[in-house]
């Protein structure tokens, strides 16, 4: 599915979202920059724009693995890392996030942006996570939610089953691809679940963040 909107997947990502991503992962890579990492990894990144954005910011040095399952999707990485003057800092590998090919203690960070609600068993994934993790070291996980204020809920409800759709299938050619987005959306767990399967996979002071009103939130743990 992910490969058969790669093409046009970051122009309708920025449209239907009127940009405001691009704001959610500003401040996801400012908490991952506290701690200075060398060695991020970038789980699910799709085709980058959050990989792309830790490298400008690591520290001289620092290396960024973004790994995901799509191929289609992780080839724009390489071509965003050479506009953006950081190809040198990025290392890309077509890999599950569920089934990490790395060692115990291989990263400073790890970051996931609008990835973890696709995995199909969240907590294998979460395990995952915390494995590759050196002692001490953070995880920052951005995902979309719904909004609980009455109002807003509604009108985000009928854009997420009618109108993400229709403008994100006739752009993309895949209807089937925005309809399981929304569903995705609906079906991930309240902020506060969501949490607790963090606590539960070993994740430690465990906290999130709310942006716009409820669309957007960030999840932080550290090993």
């Amino acid at each position: 599915m992910f490969d058969s909107i790669s093409g046009e997947y970051d122009s309708l990502n920025h449209l239907l979202s009127l940009g405001i991503d691009k704001s959610w992962r500003r401040k996801a890579v400012a908490e991952v920059m506290k701690s200075a990492p060398m060695r991020i990894l970038d789980a699910a990144c799709g085709t980058g724009d959050l990989t792309v954005a830790l490298a400008a910011k690591a520290p001289d040095g620092a290396k960024v693995t973004g790994v995901d399952i799509s191929k289609k999707m992780l080839a724009k990485v390489g071509e965003k890392a050479a506009r953006g003057g950081v190809i040198f800092k990025i290392k890309t590998e077509v890999a599950d996030g569920e089934n990490l090919p790395f060692v115990d203690g291989s990263f400073d960070a790890v970051t996931c942006a609008f990835g973890i609600r696709n995995f199909e068993h969240r907590a294998r994934g979460l395990a995952e996570f915390l494995r590759v993790l050196r002692p001490g070291g953070k995880v920052v996980i951005l995902e979309l939610s719904v909004p609980q204020k009455p109002g807003l809920k509604r009108f985000y409800n009928l854009y997420l089953s009618r109108i993400l759709p229709l403008i994100g299938g006739k752009v993309s050619g895949d209807p089937a691809a925005y309809k399981y987005l929304a569903a995705s959306v609906n079906a991930f767990p309240a902020p506060e679940r969501f949490c607790a399967e963090m606590s539960d996979a070993g994740f430690r002071s465990v906290t999130f963040r709310t942006f716009s009103s409820g669309l957007c939130r960030m999840y932080i743990g550290t090993k």
